[in-house]
C-alpha cells in the first residue's frame, strides 16, 4: 500500500467519523436495536431530524458562514486559537437541542446521549485553552463509553461491539496522526476524555 493510498484512507476515515455524527448514530442505534424500535416512525423521524439539525447541520452551517465572513480558510481551523468559536457554536446548539428534546419527554438515557456529547464539547473547549486535543478521538471514545453504559442499562454483553468500537477509535486516532492534525498524546487524551464523558453522561442523569 502506497503512502498516497494510506493518506487517502485516513482522510476518508476522518470525514466519515466526525464527532458531530455520533449523537445521530446513538439515537439511530437505539431506535433500531432496543424496545424503542416499537415507537411510531413519525416520532422517531422527528427526533432524528431534530438531532441531525441541532448537532450536525446548524453547527456546520454557522461555522461555514462565520469562516466566510471572517475570511478564515478551512485549514486554519487546525490551529488551536481558531477553534474557540466553533466550540462555542457547537455547545450552544447542543444545549438548544437538549432543551427541545426535553419537550418530547424522552427517557433520560436518551437525553444522556446529548448530555455526553455536550460534556465532550465543553471539556474539549476548556482543554483547548491550554492544549490542542483531538475531538475526533474524543467523539469515538464517547461511543465506547456510551456503549458500556447502555450495556449496564439493558443488561447485555457488549464485548464484540466494544471491540469493534475500540478498533474504530484506534483507526480514527491513527488517521488524525497520519494527517498530522494531532500527536499521539492528543489522540490518546481525546479518547480517554470521550470514554469518561460518554459513560458518565448516560449513567449520571439516571
Amino acid at each position: 500500500m502506497t503512502m498516497r493510498t494510506i493518506l487517502l484512507t485516513a482522510r476518508i476515515l476522518s470525514a466519515i467519523f466526525r464527532p458531530q455524527y455520533f449523537p445521530v448514530l446513538g439515537f439511530l442505534t437505539l431506535f433500531m436495536f432496543t424496545y424503542m424500535s416499537m415507537l411510531p416512525w413519525v416520532f422517531k423521524g422527528a427526533v432524528l431530524a431534530l438531532v441531525l439539525l441541532g448537532t450536525v447541520l446548524l453547527p456546520r452551517w454557522t461555522t461555514y458562514f462565520w469562516r466566510r465572513a471572517s475570511g478564515l480558510e478551512l485549514h486554519l481551523l487546525r490551529h488551536r486559537e481558531n477553534r474557540y468559536f466553533p466550540y462555542l457554536i457547537g455547545i450552544c446548539y447542543y444545549v438548544f437541542t437538549l432543551h427541545v428534546l426535553s419537550r418530547f419527554h424522552l427517557p433520560t438515557f436518551m437525553s444522556g446521549i446529548i448530555v455526553s456529547a455536550l460534556m465532550i464539547q465543553v471539556a474539549c473547549a476548556f482543554i483547548n485553552l491550554f492544549w490542542k486535543i483531538s475531538t475526533h478521538s474524543a467523539g469515538a471514545g464517547g461511543v465506547c463509553g456510551a456503549l458500556v453504559a447502555f450495556s449496564y442499562l439493558f443488561s447485555f454483553n457488549p464485548i464484540w461491539w466494544l471491540c469493534l468500537c475500540i478498533l474504530l477509535t484506534g483507526l480514527v486516532a491513527t488517521s488524525r496522526m497520519l494527517l498530522r492534525q494531532h500527536t499521539l498524546g492528543q489522540v490518546c487524551g481525546g479518547a480517554i476524555l470521550g470514554s469518561v464523558c460518554g459513560f458518565v453522561g448516560i449513567i449520571v442523569p439516571l
